[in-house]
């Protein structure tokens, strides 16, 4: 019998999702959970961190996917093509230069008696700008525009 966590696991590999990738997932239906948690769905059953996941937990991250690869039905998406573009911005592993191609550097370790001055490092971020390239899963916002998912219970209008 297959758990939730195998689930998970065969959903992570076969749409090639990272961590940060389910956390948005996660994010589009309102549900938070942290990386460190995801990755305790992740480990060997006998590992002493090793976390069950729940239903909740499985059927948020269903519902969220759907959301990821369908879109809603005020902005409808096909499925192949977010699918095509998370895998163009995957690396090949096949890119990486093997490591006999380098040639090999000598290195001289006597001390030198001249000191040079550091250099600064010129700041290439900006207040704006976290580093994070615009080609990652797209926000809640990008994809929901102004649709919301209620969960749970009604609250009461007063």
């Amino acid at each position: 019998m297959m758990t939730n966590n195998d689930i998970l696991k065969k959903l992570r590999v076969a749409l090639q999702l990272r961590d940060e990738q389910i956390i948005d997932i996660l994010g589009l239906v309102d549900f938070r959970i942290s990386k460190g948690e995801i990755g305790n769905f992740f480990r060997a059953e006998d590992h002493p961190k090793y976390m069950e996941c729940q239903d909740q937990i499985l059927r948020n991250f269903l519902n969220g996917l759907v959301i990821y690869l369908r879109g809603t039905k005020e902005n409808p998406k096909n499925p192949k093509e977010v699918l095509k573009e998370v895998a163009s911005t995957k690396v090949p592993l096949t890119e990486k230069s093997a490591p006999e191609d380098k040639p090999k550097k000598t290195v001289d370790y006597k001390k030198s008696t001249t000191k040079t001055a550091f250099k600064e490092k010129k700041s290439t971020t900006t207040k704006g700008n976290t580093g994070k390239s615009s080609t990652s899963v797209p926000t809640k916002k990008d994809i929901l525009g102004n649709f919301k998912y209620n969960n749970g219970k009604q609250k009461k209008k007063d």
